[in-house]
């Protein structure tokens, strides 16, 4: 995959895309500075690498414990739907459901893992009820007692 990504994006290309997913928030000047090239050089690169695709969006990380969300969880579901449209309405639910941050469709014992913050425990009773109601036959929770690492950045490099 890297030699397919290499002949489709240069090391300058490689080395905004490093600086826009750990400070997004630069300015054109800025990362001009860093990869050695105009303003309106880098601004043009920028354009087409989020033309292109590679940049999906820019957002800001919230810190969660400061606006009350201090319970993570880790939520395996199994169900028994194996029909695509009725999937495809648990999925749809499932991405209707703000607490969910992250679903990921797995393969093996449990059929989806849903990364979810909850205020507290009676948040998090209700959260699972609602899972419940969507036709889950088994659901296991994990809680987070403290983050070891938290990243959004790819590891890419030039």
């Amino acid at each position: 995959m890297e030699s397919f990504i290499s002949k489709i994006l240069d090391a300058i290309d490689l080395q905004i895309l490093n600086i826009l997913q750990q400070q997004a928030d630069l300015s054109n000047a800025e990362i001009a500075k860093r990869v050695n090239l105009s303003p309106p050089a880098v601004h043009a690169r920028i354009k087409r690498l989020d033309t292109e695709g590679y940049i999906q969006q820019k957002v800001a990380i919230l810190d969660p414990e400061k606006l009350g969300f201090d319970l993570l969880c880790f939520i395996f579901i199994s169900t028994n739907i194996h029909q695509a449209d009725e999937l495809q309405v648990l999925e749809n639910a499932l991405e209707a459901m703000p607490q969910i941050l992250e679903c990921q469709c797995l393969t093996g014992e449990y059929d989806y893992l849903l990364k979810v913050a909850n205020k507290d425990r009676k948040d998090l009773q209700s959260f699972i009820r609602k899972l419940n109601k969507l036709g889950i036959t088994k659901i296991q929770t994990s809680l987070a007692l403290r983050e070891v690492k938290s990243s959004t950045v790819l590891p890419i490099s030039p």
